[in-house]
């Protein structure tokens, strides 16, 4: 019987494990600069795709006034602005960005604007089941650009999201930090955001 032919040799295996453990180490080293530059959240992201975020991204925006508020294909402008508006939120502190295609293009497609707005700690506000992914995007998309996130949990009644779609968009968070693209052009059936 044939031996199965072993592509990768235990000096490959080797370097590669070293090389993950580096880069998560260095982006574990750039969460606590964030946190260290700003202690508090300097802002708020709040991912779409459930009409109960908005109204808790607003509430924070409320409570804390020098918090910009960043909105990631979210609700429409209309019923964005109503929200904000309604807790006394100026809408010259909200930017809607309608870029995104999915969670992490939620984050890809607004990283640059944080980090030119000198941000380097956000209020993360997702839903409870889709926190776990959010937040292992945003420690590599955020992380490697130096942005600490504090989650901020918006109950639901959903179950939790199936491990698999974690792992699949951790590597695309990779994708995007080896090539600049998220391989969301990919996917012959791209999901539809709902509010």
């Amino acid at each position: 019987m044939a031996k199965p032919i072993c592509h990768w040799s235990t000096k490959s295996i080797l370097i590669a494990t070293f090389a993950c453990i580096t880069i998560f180490s260095l982006i574990q080293l750039q969460l606590l600069l964030g946190i260290y530059r700003a202690p508090k959240p300097q802002a708020v992201l709040v991912l779409g795709g459930d009409h109960r975020r908005e109204p808790v991204a607003a509430g924070l925006a409320a409570e804390y006034s020098s918090l910009e508020v960043w909105v990631s294909s979210g609700l429409s402008p209309s019923q964005a602005q109503e929200i904000f508006l309604k807790e006394g939120v100026s809408l010259s502190r909200i930017h809607l960005d309608y870029g995104a295609t999915d969670t992490v293009t939620n984050f890809t497609t607004i990283v640059r604007n944080l980090q030119d707005s000198k941000v380097t700690h956000i209020y993360l506000v997702t839903s409870d089941f889709h926190m776990p992914r959010a937040t292992a995007i945003a420690f590599w998309v955020l992380g490697s650009r130096g942005i600490a996130y504090t989650p901020v949990v918006v109950p639901s009644n959903q179950p939790p999201e199936p491990h698999h779609k974690i792992l699949r968009d951790v590597a695309r968070s990779w994708l995007w930090l080896l090539t600049g693209r998220t391989g969301s052009s990919l996917d012959p059936n791209p999901p539809v955001r709902s509010s």
